[in-house]
């Protein structure tokens, strides 16, 4: 999934990131900002490529370097959480999966009601709220790309059916799965 500016996607990532992180005695963080500025300055070929990629990396060391604790309830605070983070990994890399509470917190290896609590302070969401938004965002990237029909969506989301998933999408995103896929003009196969 890809996430940028006018990217269906980027709320539900950027969104729990902090607004501001205050860093000191960050070398790596300078030298990044100086190799923005002098990308930024110049008129070479490809400017615009790396300092997209520049911006990128310039990002992840800055998350890095933040002090974990002081972030606030977010995906970056349920990464810095070692059992946590077992779990959103998970639920990211097989979104498709029948997931329920007892199987997530058998991935954190932590009772239910545990692994409820933490999950909800350090993302800031319960967990099965986190994971329909999670697939309702892959959802809106695959529709706005159009490659694939609306069964293979439902599939590809966690939901047995298209009916299913078109109800689902609809209480969720406010438009039914078709018609937002019109709307963001993409194009390819339906």
């Amino acid at each position: 999934m890809v996430v940028g500016p006018g990217c269906a996607n980027a709320a539900l990532l950027v969104s729990p990131l902090p607004t501001i992180i205050h860093l000191k005695a960050a070398g790596r963080l300078a030298t990044l900002v100086k190799l923005v500025g002098d990308e930024a300055a110049a008129e070479r070929a490809g400017r615009d490529l790396v300092l997209a990629r520049l911006v990128e990396v310039l990002l992840v060391e800055a998350l890095r370097a933040a002090p974990e604790a002081d972030a606030p309830p977010g995906l970056l605070r349920g990464l810095a959480d070692a059992r946590i983070a077992q779990a959103l990994r998970r639920l990211h890399a097989e979104p498709s999966r029948p997931w329920t509470m007892a199987h997530l917190a058998r991935e954190a290896a932590m009772s239910r009601s545990a692994f409820f609590d933490r999950f909800v302070r350090a993302v800031g969401t319960p967990p099965m709220e986190y994971l329909l938004a999670w697939r309702m965002a892959l959802a809106k990237d695959l529709l706005r790309r159009r490659d694939c029909g609306l069964e293979a969506v439902a599939e590809r989301v966690g939901y047995g059916s298209a009916s299913t998933f078109s109800t689902a999408f609809s209480r969720h995103v406010g438009q039914p799965p078709g018609r937002y896929s019109r709307s963001t003009g993409a194009s390819g196969p339906a």
